[in-house]
């Protein structure tokens, strides 16, 4: 396996892999990583379908990528999915997608042409004082002394980041700024998360720094993150007839040490409630999907609170990864990451509206037609002044295929469930989807008198508690994901969240992708590169654009200097001029 860039590699077809005709390949999970393994599979390792299996304990595919209609419940969405266009993996395996809805197009096509059309931007980020506009107006507010924080954790070498949190980087200065109101709820940060994990994210994402503050940097798909990417796979792998096995769970995998070889020999399953083991050869490969951000998720309803199950079960993605890790240190240390669901958990919910009465304060505060087709609320409306932290969107109605013309599907979360709301004197994580809804309309602008009126009436809304949500942001450090594939595998590989790839940043779409095609590309030996993550942070173009952006365009210049720094200043100044440098540094207005 091995990185490119460029069209050379991006629109070559690799040859068929030597071997491949009497390999097979056993896929743990069903979510976006394995179903992507399955479709590099297919599409880049000419494996036939039939000998690729997918086992998933779950009665549907797609893991955390979900979008359901419960009939006895609603509409539900965990979550969200926001994309860049520089997610280089993913759109380069959905050219290769057809779509479910357009014939003769893929799911990049669709998606392209949608966000060309419909370009995403929000005008109001945040509210507070029930409704009204917080007035962050675009700005991070970073002083000098908060910007300089930002900056040395960005220069930070990665291993002196090893466990530690943001709080040991970030003071009061950062922590309450705009910067970190955007930062915190755009990506579900706590404060007490990875100091290593927020400096990848700012090198991974240095050039959409500019548009965070009304994400412009963001795209969407049409639909939910279910029926827009994981339905279009399914059918794909289905018409090359790969095999789904579903109410199958992986409880180990057995490992045979060899001098430096390591190989996947046996799992042990239970389906159908019968325990059962599959041999493994070295031609049978196994893709191993360890951890899951969803692990002891619940739903409730909207007279019921979504329960907070956090014991880890036997049979469950952690206790796979426990019995996995404990075969050999090279396979990652799982309790850094599920050990305390208190520092892991939020919770979100799926209000859909039944009349007339939730959407004017909806476009009231969105600024638009919720029922228009297009974009609504560009990403999360963040009310800053919310007990619970509360964020909620509205993405293009209809968010599901067959959803009721005059009804809107959106999604509410908030980071501190333990604390009593401002208007629902109850934590968000005992409270029903009814006093969910109460709680966000109240921060909407309505009048208290008719709140539980509307939200009993007017809205279905649906709880949903993630007790390990945001696992993968617990501070780390080097070892504790196992490698893709690990040193000496001959036939096995680590998928997802909590497996490491080099560079690119966990909690994406596209992390789950470039994980499932680096573990197929290494076992396969398929001769075609691999994108590299995009080299933004190493382009001094986008580093002197952020740099300013964040400063909310304040030059370089303008910094508060001492005397010598001042005279360093005005030398170098004196040096530059005339050149290109100096041109560069007018150009995106550091000087």
């Amino acid at each position: 396996m091995y990185y490119s860039s460029g069209n050379y590699e991006a629109f070559a077809r690799p040859e068929k892999p030597k071997g491949v005709d009497e390999k097979s390949a056993y896929l743990i999970g069903s979510g976006l990583a394995a179903l992507a393994a399955a479709c590099f599979l297919v599409r880049d390792g000419q494996m036939r379908g039939k000998q690729i299996h997918i086992l998933e304990k779950a009665p549907i595919p797609g893991g955390a990528c979900d979008g359901y209609k419960y009939e006895d419940v609603g509409y539900v969405m965990r979550g969200g999915r926001e994309m860049d266009n520089h997610f280089e993996c993913m759109w380069d395996l959905f050219r290769s997608i057809p779509s479910i809805e357009t014939e003769g197009v893929s799911v990049l096509d669709e998606y392209y042409w949608l966000n060309k059309h419909d370009p995403n931007f929000s005008l109001m980020r945040a509210t507070a004082q029930q409704g009204k506009d917080a007035h962050t107006d675009g700005k991070f507010g970073l002083s000098d002394k908060a910007a300089m924080e930002v900056m040395k954790l960005f220069l930070t070498p990665d291993e002196k980041l090893y466990d530690k949190r943001i709080t040991e980087f970030f003071d009061e200065e950062v922590l309450n700024s705009n910067f970190w109101l955007y930062w915190r709820t755009m990506f579900a940060f706590e404060n007490w998360h990875s100091a290593l994990e927020m400096k990848l994210y700012i090198k991974r994402f240095i050039h959409h720094v500019g548009g965070l503050p009304d994400f412009t940097a963001l795209r969407f798909t049409k639909y939910n993150q279910y029926e827009s990417m994981i339905l279009p796979m399914v059918q794909y792998l289905k018409s090359f007839d790969v095999q789904f096995h579903y109410d199958v769970k992986v409880v180990n995998v057995q490992f045979d040490f060899h001098a430096r070889e390591k190989t996947a020999k046996s799992l042990e399953i239970v389906s159908g409630g019968k325990p059962k083991s599959i041999a493994l050869t070295q031609n049978d490969l196994l893709f191993i999907t360890n951890g899951s951000c969803v692990e002891n998720a619940t739903v409730g309803g909207q007279d019921k609170a979504a329960p907070y199950h956090n014991k880890i079960e036997k049979g469950s993605s952690w206790d796979l990864w426990r019995k996995i890790a404990a075969q050999h240190i090279d396979f990652g240390r799982p309790n850094k990451f599920c050990f305390d669901s208190e520092q892991t958990k939020w919770m979100s919910a799926t209000v859909t509206t039944l009349d007339d009465r939730i959407p004017p304060y909806v476009e009231k505060i969105c600024k638009r037609d919720p029922f228009s087709g297009g974009i609504v609320t560009g990403g999360i409306v963040t009310i800053k002044d919310s007990n619970w932290l509360l964020s909620w969107t509205f993405n293009r109605q209809p968010q599901f295929r067959d959803q009721p013309q005059k009804q809107l599907v959106g999604w509410i979360y908030g980071l501190f469930t333990d604390k009593p709301g401002n208007f629902v004197k109850k934590p968000m994580q005992e409270c029903t989807g009814k006093e969910i809804c109460m709680e966000w309309l109240y921060h909407l602008g309505v009048p208290e008198s008719e709140i539980e009126d509307i939200a009993e009436r007017s809205a279905n809304t649906v709880p949903a508690m993630m007790p390990f949500i945001t696992a993968f942001f617990m501070p780390r450090r080097k070892g504790d994901r196992p490698a893709v594939v690990p040193q000496g595998s001959t036939n096995f590989a680590f998928i997802g969240q909590f497996a490491e790839t080099v560079r690119d940043t966990i909690f994406t779409t596209e992390y789950s992708i470039r994980t499932g095609m680096e573990a197929v590309y290494t076992l396969l030996n398929v001769d075609r590169g691999i994108p590299e993550v995009w080299g933004s942070v190493y382009d001094v173009r986008d580093l002197l654009k952020a740099t300013v952006q964040l400063r909310d365009g304040k030059k370089l210049t303008d910094m508060k200097m001492g005397l010598a720094e001042h005279v360093a200043l005005k030398g170098l100044k004196k040096k530059i001029a005339g050149t290109d440098i100096e041109k560069l540094l007018k150009k995106y207005g550091a000087i």
